[in-house]
């Protein structure tokens, strides 16, 4: 049997929080970061540009508070028997985030994920500079990771798994073989295969083939 490879979102997937509105409150703009975070994960409003402007109200916030907040990001009930389930069947996982790569190391580690991509924030003497270094990790990124990803371990993509909460990841779920709509706003619940509304992943056991 060949084995599944499975690509999580991060953020409100597999893990409880919005890590970005975690940061904008150190520069005292949670609220307005929140506003186009629903707006984007909505559909209304286009990924890229709502993460600029979500990063820019960042700027000035320090680079220790990073590690702070990324050794306080709790995983989603159910995410690590889900991942022990996977891979102790043969499979690999993946998380794909719109969010930041410097907050995704205690995570992979916690979750023993077998890849993480995502955004990298600019730094500057110590502080975030507003900007994101490199190419824009949105829907296509995402989708384009999971065909990538999944020809490197040599696995068809009816053997591929998507599951998100928000438009973002849209593309992604379209080309899985699978698609898992996980608490998710009503344009990725419409789309989805299946999809879940009490937060616990490892509801998702029972859906793998």
């Amino acid at each position: 049997m060949t084995p599944l490879f499975v690509v999580f979102d991060v953020d409100s997937t597999l893990i409880d929080q919005e890590a970005i509105e975690l940061l904008a409150e150190h520069s005292g703009t949670r609220e307005q970061v929140a506003k186009i975070t629903e707006r984007a994960m909505a559909g209304e409003i286009d990924f890229s540009q709502s993460l600029i402007e979500r990063v820019a109200l960042l700027a000035g916030v320090r680079e220790s508070t990073l590690e702070a907040i990324s050794n306080n990001l709790t995983p989603t009930k159910g995410a690590k028997e889900l991942i022990q389930y996977i891979q102790a069947s043969g499979g690999q996982v993946a998380a794909v985030s719109g969010g930041f790569i410097q907050l995704l190391g205690p995570l992979k580690s916690a979750l023993n994920l077998d890849f993480v991509r995502a955004n990298t924030l600019e730094i500057d003497s110590g502080e975030l500079t507003g900007r994101v270094s490199g190419p824009i990790v949105d829907a296509q990124a995402k989708a384009d990771t999971l065909v990538e990803l999944a020809a490197e371990l040599g696995v068809p993509l009816s053997n591929t798994v998507a599951i998100g909460d928000g438009a973002n990841d849209l593309k992604m779920m379209e080309i899985a073989g699978l698609s898992i709509a996980f608490c998710a706003k009503p344009i990725v619940n419409r789309a989805a295969d299946v999809a879940i509304s009490t937060r616990d992943l490892a509801q998702v056991i029972s859906l793998l083939p």
